[in-house]
């Protein structure tokens, strides 16, 4: 295995070279698992497709994680479908960027962080460093968050408990690491499966409006008229790409043992890109059934619910079965767990990408979630349910800040002929993610400043 990274190394630092990129001796980000999964060379289109499914799904679970719930929730109970239009467009975003970390990962060799500390000069990279570190804590916050509050409404553990006892999912990840990489990808997997199937039965049991469902996939000029359902609109947008998402795709696309050949890298592209687009629908699917199910169980009665807490609370009494609750809660915790196995990846891609420091993955976990689980334990003992609620707001804002710190460079790569050769983005890709990457920028400066000061 070693020879064969060895031999990888060489074949990739040369192709860097040819490219205009310094050349690099160092291990690449999760090296233990660099290039491990093979690609057939021959068999069928499939065959070779199923060789890259995986990544992608690990990548869809940031926009799916606890932090998204509370604004599809708000939205659907206050303004029924018409937001549905906001997460298709945030949904078509995503697909885009991520599109273009998998293709910088497998042109380049080097994950996002990597191509950051290559390009910019050392205080920059640091700053880009800090910054990331923030908005991983804030996801792992979201996701500890998310969790306990699953683990109080289905077993009644009091917050606070429920805090401390997430902490314990270190050993989980450890445990699943050791297994191989294909192991954590199934795990992420069977998670994603359940929550859709929860919600699947969740929409059956609520009867929503199919028709209305419909309209609401269309954008109004309501949306940016009405300034509070324009607040959650961006909140939505906010809320879905996740910076760590982006480092985490660029490094783990290169799991895969394709050819290090232009047609060997362009076969990649096109199959890690199906990949990520596909598992970013299931996505989509749960974002929209998130807001179906609050719009036809909530909008409809008069209700406006505001946290996670009271949509579990609300749905036994207004559908008439306490199924109903269950399966939220059920779906919730698979969502909060899920975030997990993902958050120590990026942890882990990031610090090793910026600094080129390898930590063992047991103590880069225990610093992350040190960091988020000192906030939410002081919160919790103090302020309760109302002030983890608060603290799962100021995650996402956390989020959005750092956002465009991602996009920007990553965008910014792409376009650079001397870094991506052949591949570089064509204009009118160019123009697109640029023109993506400014409205993002925007409106989460409009979201932060809302939030804020608003």
């Amino acid at each position: 295995m070693k020879s064969s990274i060895k031999l990888d190394l060489e074949q990739a630092n040369t192709q860097e070279m040819e490219l205009g990129w310094r050349q690099k001796r160092e291990l690449p980000s999760l090296s233990e698992v660099y290039r491990s999964l093979p690609v057939p060379a021959k068999g069928s289109w499939f065959r070779k497709f199923l060789a890259f499914v995986g990544p992608g799904y690990l990548v869809a679970v940031g926009y799916m994680d606890p932090g998204n719930w509370a604004t599809d929730l708000a939205g659907g109970s206050l303004f029924n479908y018409t937001l549905l239009s906001v997460i298709l467009l945030s949904n078509m975003m995503a697909i885009l960027l991520q599109a273009l970390a998998g293709k910088l990962g497998i042109v380049t060799g080097r994950d996002l962080a990597q191509a950051c500390r290559d390009h910019y000069s050392k205080p920059v990279a640091m700053g880009l460093w800090v910054l990331c570190e923030l908005a991983i804590a804030a996801c792992d916050l979201a996701e500890l968050i998310g969790s306990a509050i699953a683990l109080n409404l289905l077993f009644g553990i009091p917050l606070l408990y429920g805090v401390m006892l997430t902490a314990l999912d270190v050993l989980l990840v450890l445990l699943l690491q050791n297994k191989g990489f294909r192991y954590i990808e199934s795990i992420v997997l069977s998670l994603i499966i359940i929550i859709g199937a929860c919600f699947v039965v969740e929409l059956i049991l609520v009867k929503p409006d199919v028709l209305g469902i419909a309209k609401g996939f269309i954008p109004s000029a309501e949306i940016v008229t009405n300034p509070e359902m324009l607040y959650i609109a961006i909140g939505i947008l906010g809320a879905t790409v996740m910076p760590h998402n982006l480092y985490l795709h660029s490094s783990i696309v290169q799991t895969r043992r394709y050819e290090l050949t232009p047609e060997g890298k362009k076969s990649a592209i096109r199959f890690a890109t199906m990949d990520s687009t596909i598992a970013l629908f299931f996505a989509l699917f749960i974002n929209a059934a998130i807001l179906i199910l609050s719009a036809s169980a909530f909008h409809q009665s008069g209700k406006v619910v505001e946290d996670i807490s009271q949509a579990y609370e609300l749905l036994a009494p207004l559908l008439g079965t306490s199924i109903a609750s269950v399966l939220f809660g059920v779906a919730l915790l698979a969502s909060g767990q899920n975030s997990t196995l993902t958050g120590t990846l990026a942890g882990q891609i990031v610090m090793e990408g910026f600094l080129n420091i390898r930590l063992k993955p047991w103590l880069r976990r225990l610093i992350t979630r040190l960091i988020a689980i000192v906030p939410a334990v002081a919160v919790t003992a103090l302020y309760g349910s109302e002030g983890t609620m608060q603290l799962l707001v100021l995650s996402q804002v956390i989020l959005s800040l750092q956002l465009s710190f991602a996009v920007i460079p990553l965008v910014q790569f792409t376009s650079d002929k001397q870094k991506m050769g052949e591949f570089t983005n064509p204009l009118w890709l160019q123009i697109l993610a640029w023109t993506v990457a400014v409205v993002i920028a925007g409106l989460n400066a409009y979201l932060l400043y809302s939030t804020l000061f608003g």
